[in-house]
């Protein structure tokens, strides 16, 4: 498994916690995005600068993901590519993306964008909590765990298993 990380977007706690995991468990890293990240020397986590654009980043992240791979992003569209591609798709609040969710989640971001399109201003989402970091942390470490296990199944939950 490798870790696939749309940087842009990625709040830095976030990418903190990624950089301590990827040494811990010596899993390959790599932060995705149209500017120079800041990362850590490693042996284990790399940068990847790609053209400004719209989906540039997510396109280079789609193109490169194998079955398996692990991708953080609240890109909702990236995620469900990455579902499709037998990936695992986590964003930074701690939600794993999964076959079962990753429909409706793709009709509430487009009933969203249709809401904003005609005026309705529905605000940005909410400050990442304390809560919202330790579920990261915690899908993370559970997901690194079964990789070393052999026992991912991509796009499925990892509650209960």
């Amino acid at each position: 498994m490798k870790i696939w990380v749309d940087a842009d977007a990625c709040p830095v706690v976030i990418k903190e916690i990624l950089f301590r995991a990827a040494e811990r468990t010596h899993t390959q890293l790599a932060l995705v995005a149209n500017q120079p990240v800041h990362r850590p020397p490693s042996r284990y986590i790399t940068s990847i600068q790609v053209a400004a654009g719209f989906d540039v980043a997510d396109n280079e992240i789609v193109k490169r993901l194998s079955a398996g791979d692990l991708v953080i992003t609240s890109d909702i569209p990236l995620a469900a590519e990455v579902i499709a591609k037998q990936g695992h798709a986590l964003n930074p609040r701690g939600e794993l993306y999964t076959t079962e969710s990753i429909g409706a989640r793709l009709n509430m971001r487009d009933f969203m964008d249709t809401m904003r399109a005609s005026g309705v201003h529905t605000g940005g989402p909410a400050e990442l909590s304390l809560s919202d970091r330790q579920a990261f942390a915690n899908n993370l470490d559970s997901l690194l765990a079964k990789k070393d296990q052999g026992k991912v199944s991509p796009g499925k939950s990892t509650r209960g298993s």
